[in-house]
């Protein structure tokens, strides 16, 4: 009889690290089209193979091609194009201001712009997003968002519509359908399906719409999220940005090795795609198709975005340490802008000269609005809000040991609100 072999763990590692290039192979990369589109009615079983997969709707030359292929006038494509433009132009200029020190801390959605504008295409007004901290193109595709407020919070200055009261980037707009970011990562997946579930049991008809990154769907909050979501079909739509690295760790530690995170999703009962997270019509058209499921009490289902995580985690992040500094231009998936605009210069509504004027534009609103912030203080030169603003718009009536608080800060000269 042979001695037993010694057991030992498996320690997933990425496939690039510094000085040498990441070997994409390990994404399983379907040609655009391929995919089958099945009805919006079908069950979870039947979408099986959609979870290893991978939807994709523009091809190499920018056309569109297969089943998912949606139905979208031009004009609406202009549009979500101007907002991945505006998304990026945006997130270039704060990432300037944060090392200017005019703002504490950034994270820039640098080459995942098409999933949130896309996906804000196919919601209504009334659903409600609970997005992460990397889903402002959310907001920025909307036309009723002031950039100079957004601005105002990342600078917690007098305009700062949350008063200093949540970190930069964690923006809040209920009008908008854009609930609190958390810092505390996976929560918004279990608030989202708890919201679902909310609207149904009044029987409304607004949606809710949960966001979460691969490295999180480790977290508890991501199958507990699922399994109600699944029990009690409620109408929301889970989205897992695959971004391939969640801060300094590679997807695999979260389990996305030898298998998908949409695998999770059927395995739990739910209809789930894996989706190019980099192609803005397969994004449009697989967000349409979830939303149309939870609208017809079909549902939820889940989503797994395939992108890249184009820069660092955040300001206070150097992915030099971990990754190759060339992932960006060899991602086999491409630049969600460059293949959106080839798509429509391929259409005859497009052109490198009207690209260009479109992004000197949008740069120049993103820098009139900077300058309307600025002017009401940045963390520079110190124009905060004042610590005594804490005891104001958190409880209708003030409690008596909040009251004795208030009263001491301001008996030993604490700075008066601004």
């Amino acid at each position: 009889m042979s001695e037993p072999q010694a057991l030992r763990l498996h320690v997933p590692e990425p496939t690039g690290r510094p000085g040498c290039a990441t070997d994409f192979s390990y994404l399983h990369l379907s040609p655009a089209g391929a995919a089958r589109r099945p009805p919006v009615d079908t069950s979870h079983f039947d979408t099986a193979d959609l979870a290893y997969d991978l939807v994709r709707v523009l091809d190499e030359e920018g056309r569109a091609v297969g089943p998912w292929a949606p139905e979208v006038d031009v004009e609406q494509l202009r549009r979500g194009l101007r907002a991945m433009m505006k998304t990026r132009a945006f997130d270039a200029r704060m990432m300037v201001a944060q090392r200017q020190k005019k703002i504490s801390f950034y994270m820039q959605c640098l080459g995942e712009e098409a999933i949130a504008v896309a996906h804000a295409q196919a919601l209504q007004p009334g659903d409600m997003c609970f997005p992460t901290y990397r889903q402002q193109g959310l907001l920025l595709a909307r036309e009723d968002i002031d950039l100079s407020e957004l601005i105002c919070q990342l600078m917690s200055n007098e305009g700062d519509p949350l008063k200093g009261r949540q970190l930069p980037v964690m923006y809040s707009y209920k009008r908008a359908g854009f609930f609190s970011i958390s810092g505390n990562l996976a929560t918004q997946f279990i608030q989202s399906v708890g919201w679902a579930m909310a609207s149904a049991i009044q029987g409304d008809t607004r949606i809710a719409s949960g966001w979460i990154g691969d490295g999180a769907t480790a977290e508890a909050d991501f199958h507990t999220a699922l399994t109600f979501a699944h029990v009690y079909r409620a109408p929301v739509v889970l989205n897992v940005v695959n971004n391939q690295w969640a801060i300094s760790s590679f997807q695999a530690l979260a389990g996305g090795e030898s298998t998908t995170f949409a695998a999770r999703g059927v395995g739990c009962g739910i209809a789930s795609l894996r989706v190019d997270g980099n192609d803005f019509l397969a994004v449009l058209a697989a967000s349409r198709w979830a939303a149309e499921r939870a609208r017809g009490n079909l549902g939820p289902t889940l989503i797994e975005w395939v992108t890249l995580r184009a820069g660092a985690h955040s300001t206070s992040d150097d992915p030099s340490r971990y990754r190759p500094a060339d992932d960006w231009s060899r991602f086999p998936l491409g630049d969600p802008i460059a293949r959106l605009a080839a798509h429509l210069t391929g259409l005859g509504a497009w052109s490198a000269q009207e690209h260009e004027e479109a992004r000197q534009a949008l740069e120049a609103e993103v820098a009139a609005a900077f300058k309307q912030a600025e002017a009401k203080g940045t963390l520079l030169d110190g124009h905060i809000p004042s610590a005594a603003s804490m005891f104001e718009d958190v409880y209708a009536t003030v409690p008596p040991h909040l009251r004795a608080q208030r009263a001491a800060q301001a008996a030993e000269g604490g700075p008066s609100p601004c």
